[in-house]
Formats: C-alpha cells, sequence, structure tokens
C-alpha cells in the first residue's frame, strides 16, 4: 500500500510562521474523509531541523507545507519541488533552526532513503515576529492552501 505523508511545518506564536500548520489543520477539517484515508500520514513539526528526515522516512511521496519569503505578495501560494526552494533563501534563515532546502540537502548527501515524490507548498509570509498574529494576507490565503492540498493527494491518489 502506497502511503504518504503531509507535514505541516511552523511555529504557532510567530505571525505568518504558522501558515503550514494553520493551513493543513483546515485542510483536516474541510475534507475529512481524505484525510481519513489509512494511506496518509498527518504530521505537525514546530521546529523540524532534521527530524524532518525521519518524519519522511517509509513514505512513497511527502507534502510538505510551509511559510516561505521570496519576495512577492504576501499571501502567495507555491508549489514547488525541493530543488526549487533555492530561490526562498532570502539571507534571513530559517524560524525553524535548519530549513527545509538544507536538511532536504543533508540527507540526499547522507544518502538517506528520502521519498521519490516531494512536494514543498509555500504559503508566501511577511511577519515572522514572536507573540504577532498572522497577517490578514496569509490568513486569507489558507482556505486556496487547503484546497490545493486535496488537490495533490487526489493526483496521487487519482481519486
Amino acid at each position: 500500500m502506497e502511503k504518504f505523508v503531509i507535514v505541516g511545518i511552523g511555529q504557532a506564536l510567530r505571525g505568518d510562521d504558522a501558515a503550514g500548520l494553520e493551513a493543513v489543520r483546515l485542510w483536516r477539517k474541510n475534507f475529512p474523509a481524505t484525510a481519513a484515508d489509512p494511506r496518509l500520514r498527518i504530521e505537525e513539526a514546530g521546529m523540524p531541523g532534521l527530524e524532518l528526515i525521519d518524519l519522511l522516512a517509509n513514505v512513497d511521496g511527502a507534502l510538505l507545507v510551509d511559510a516561505v519569503q521570496s519576495g512577492v505578495a504576501p499571501g502567495t501560494l507555491h508549489l514547488v519541488k525541493p530543488e526549487q526552494i533555492v530561490s526562498f533563501d532570502t539571507g534571513s534563515g530559517s524560524a525553524h533552526g535548519w530549513g527545509v532546502a538544507e536538511t532536504l540537502g543533508l540527507a540526499r548527501e547522507l544518502r538517506y532513503a528520502l521519498p521519490e515524490q516531494i512536494v514543498i507548498l509555500g504559503i508566501e509570509a511577511v511577519s515572522f515576529a514572536m507573540g504577532e498574529p498572522m497577517s490578514p494576507q496569509v490568513a486569507q490565503s489558507l482556505t486556496k492552501a487547503a484546497e490545493m492540498i486535496e488537490e495533490r493527494i487526489h493526483w496521487w491518489f487519482v481519486l
């Protein structure tokens, strides 16, 4: 049986950094039948760093949902492959310590068995300030992000 993991990444108390977590939570709420599919595992990772490698073990595919900064309008949604996320490196570093790109790169260099299919749903963020609420633009994008999660799962499963 194919197994896929959906990973919401972020810190709930850092403004837009919570976007990945909230998008996955909203998807689970809006699409409960899909979320209950036994081929799926759903994870939340507050500060994944190298823990992300373990979350990706023994699955055929992964969808990572995380806040990103590339300089475009807040709330913009990006669906990219891991090799494309270097474009989100703004030099500011990740709120998670090791970022997704660095972690996946290290896993490849150390020859860890990663899923064949890894996709990142990046939610363009503007504010990562501790204790701040999510920006309105990012909050408004969460419904579309949840729909994109559902679309990716349908693509995987051909439901």
